[in-house]
């Protein structure tokens, strides 16, 4: 079973920002933006924008003479002896910010051995967590983040996927047509969020973006009550356009 190979854009943009991160590695006394784009061979304002991200996210700092060296967040991930502890870290603190700026809980997913898991979480107080009423790995058909999870399969593997979760029904809005919902998933842009708008729960709306790196599958999750659910496609867009530097973690 194995990811479609259309790329997201937030998956090219990570591919460009490694090789940034590739780049600057290679000079330890740091190099300077002109030579940089030079040797990643992109144009400038692309050049800039990943920049900016990988400097936000702490993977490069900028030197007084305005040369580019590794940042502290790269230094911690390449010489901790715990790679796997720092990164559920950094992507813990991530996650967190994007909770206070989207204004959401947010999650993390994985598709893994053939099961939809729910690998980290941010909630509060004011932006509560999804109830799982049921359990999340039979509820692919109805929830945001199994159908983005499930876009991202070929069709052998949602078939699959499919013959061992049943497409029961949750809510008045769920989709219970197995053929109906491959067509959805079939038609599906990978570039455009998921909505759950009460097809899992009721009272509760959800939107899911893809995080795809080779043979990996994941997504980037948010949801929010119902009374708020006009801040719903907002908050999908936000969410979006934060995908890469949460991939950008998960594959450095």
């Amino acid at each position: 079973m194995m990811p479609k190979p259309v790329p997201a854009a937030s998956y090219r943009a990570v591919q460009r920002a490694l090789r940034l991160l590739e780049a600057v590695s290679q000079h330890g006394d740091g190099i300077a933006e002109r030579a940089l784009a030079r040797q990643a061979a992109m144009p400038p304002a692309e050049l800039a924008r990943l920049l900016a991200m990988l400097r936000t996210e702490g993977y490069l700092e900028r030197l007084p003479d305005g040369g580019y060296v590794t940042g502290e967040a790269l230094r911690r991930l390449g010489s901790s002896g715990d790679h796997q502890g720092v990164l559920r870290e950094q992507l813990h603190t991530k996650l967190s910010e994007l909770r206070d700026d989207i204004g959401a809980a947010v999650y993390i997913s994985r598709y893994e051995d053939g099961e939809v898991r729910i690998t980290q979480f941010s909630a509060g107080a004011n932006t509560p967590p999804v109830a799982e009423w049921v359990d999340f790995k039979a509820a692919a058909h109805a929830s945001a983040v199994g159908k983005a999870l499930l876009t991202q399969l070929d069709h052998d593997g949602r078939r699959d996927h499919l013959s061992r979760h049943k497409t029961i029904r949750l809510t008045s809005r769920t989709t219970t047509n197995e053929r109906a919902l491959l067509s959805e998933l079939d038609s599906r842009p990978p570039t455009v969020p998921v909505l759950d708008l009460q097809a899992y729960a009721i009272g509760t709306v959800c939107a899911a973006v893809p995080l795809t790196a080779g043979a990996s599958v994941g997504c980037l999750a948010l949801s929010l009550p119902i009374r708020q659910a006009h801040r719903l496609r907002s908050a999908a867009r936000r969410l979006n356009e934060q995908a890469a530097p949460v991939l950008l973690s998960l594959c450095i």
